[in-house]
């Protein structure tokens, strides 16, 4: 949409209940006066305060697309022509652009001609034109079916959201399906490798990563992935051996050349990360706030102080919540486990996916950081956050014998138990934590009767070991919780249902 859209003007004045016209009028003064994320934030208030108002709706949806937020703002368009106003077609041609912008051109077409079918002489009618032609231009009308890689890219997107949710399971399932479509698609192998790893099945890893390279030999991004693992793994001898062999290559594009630096810099070999980060960005590479993040640490690392700093200002630019978390603070004293972490929480915080958050949120919990993170604006003015995340947020901040017991109170004890036994908080653990996240969002959507939380706490653990192809009985989980086995049977069977 173009910035100077009458829709966006146009919808100053329709008539609201006054709190949600407040921050509905707030949201269009800084649209156009280009305050994205300043205009998103008011908008979701008052998207908050009017559920039901499909006008807020759909100018939070332009400004998420023009955020980039394409995803976001394709679920917000949806809603309104699935539940708000199904005659409301501008939102066709809406999402005609996002799914453009997104590489989907199908869903394009179809959203595009969805709108010239309802308003052939709408106001975005020569745009929706100008865009089927433009994608009819871009798939080559040659092709027998130029939209063959739409589900590629479904899929890819759909496995990404379950893998920063931590849903690994899922992730899994929909890769496999991936690579059942399309046997050359090594990013989907390298993922799936990923989502075995972070699932503790490491062998399928390992094995997954080596049917890369037997079929796309030097696949860079397989050899990264595996020198990662056997860091992970404190295979040192191993590890050594790959970064002789990353140490010969030299990768022709950018993105190859990032991905070499970023993972040197993960596993310690700051002198090779930063030769080829500092390289991009005497090219003029346009990286983001992770580029900036790993080319700090080299620097830091290496004593190069000015260009830390330097690389430091760039990060905090581009995420300016991130600011007193330079690798130089306080914060990163070394301490075992995600939940000493600074960094690893806040961005946890910032996830889009709740599991994630209320991960975060037992971790800050537990942290030698909790007094600076319950002051973190991250955690106080998270527009992220849904009743449940703000109650344990609340409940960590100022726990209270008075307080009324609510649904988190539970997940927050069956964690508990978790912890007695998963401490500290590493890589594969981290797992066991957002599986009981996910496990306890799922019971509270199907209105799951929560109670027995060493019930809960001896079933997501036993399921989890069993996903890791680790054999351990029932009895031997049932005693460690001081449970009988047909009450973890029980538990098992509602857990694996949550999960499907």
């Amino acid at each position: 949409m173009s910035k100077d859209s009458k829709f966006g003007q146009q919808a100053k004045i329709l008539t609201f209940h006054p709190t949600g016209e407040y921050y509905f009028t707030k949201g269009l003064k800084a649209y156009h006066r280009r305050e994205l994320p300043k205009s998103k934030k008011y908008l979701e208030r008052a998207l908050e305060l009017e559920p039901a108002e499909p006008m807020i709706a759909c100018q939070l949806a332009i400004t998420c697309s023009e955020i980039g937020e394409y995803n976001y703002s394709n679920n917000l368009l949806e809603n309104i022509l699935d539940v708000m106003d199904p005659y409301m077609s501008e939102c066709h041609y809406f999402l005609a652009n996002n799914y453009a912008h997104l590489g989907m051109f199908k869903e394009a077409y179809r959203h595009a001609s969805a709108y010239l079918d309802k308003e052939e002489d709408g106001e975005f009618s020569d745009d929706a034109e100008d865009l089927l032609e433009l994608i009819t231009f871009e798939t080559d009308e040659t092709e027998e079916n130029p939209f063959k890689h739409d589900g590629l890219i479904a899929k890819q997107e759909k496995a990404r959201e379950y893998l920063e949710s931590g849903n690994f399971p899922k992730a899994i399932e929909v890769l496999k399906e991936t690579i059942a479509e399309y046997e050359d698609y090594w990013s989907a192998y390298n993922n799936l490798a990923l989502a075995y790893f972070y699932l503790g099945q490491v062998e399928d890893a390992f094995g997954t990563l080596d049917e890369v390279l037997e079929k796309s030999p030097g696949n860079l991004h397989a050899l990264c992935n595996l020198v990662v693992f056997h860091h992970y793994q404190q295979d040192e001898e191993k590890v050594e051996e790959l970064i002789q062999m990353l140490e010969k290559i030299r990768p022709m594009l950018s993105e190859h050349r990032f991905k070499l630096g970023a993972t040197f810099a993960l596993i310690g070999n700051y002198a090779s990360a930063y030769r080829w980060l500092k390289v991009l960005q005497k090219q003029g590479f346009e990286g983001d706030g992770t580029f900036y993040y790993w080319l700090t640490i080299s620097a830091y690392h290496l004593g190069h102080e000015q260009a830390a700093r330097k690389a430091w200002k760039k990060v905090v630019e581009m995420n300016p919540e991130k600011e007193g978390m330079e690798p130089w603070g306080d914060m990163n004293a070394t301490s075992d486990g995600f939940e000493h972490h600074f960094p690893s929480i806040i961005k946890r915080l910032e996830s889009e996916f709740i599991e994630e958050r209320l991960f975060a949120i037992f971790l800050l919990k537990h942290s030698v950081h909790k007094q600076k993170l319950l002051k973190n604006q991250v955690l106080n003015l998270n527009q992220n956050f849904t009743d449940l995340e703000r109650d344990y947020a609340d409940l960590v901040q100022a726990p209270s014998k008075d307080r009324p017991l609510t649904h988190v109170d539970f997940a927050d004890r069956t964690a508990e138990l978790l912890y007695r036994h998963f401490q500290p908080i590493q890589l594969d653990e981290a797992g066991l934590y957002l599986m009981w996240f996910s496990v306890f969002i799922e019971a509270v959507k199907s209105e799951q009767k929560l109670n027995n939380p060493a019930g809960w706490a001896s079933a997501v653990e036993y399921v989890w070991n069993q996903l890791k192809n680790e054999k351990v009985s029932k009895q031997a989980i049932a005693d460690k919780h001081f449970i009988s086995v047909s009450t973890l049977s029980k538990y098992v069977k509602l857990v694996q249902t949550l999960l499907e």
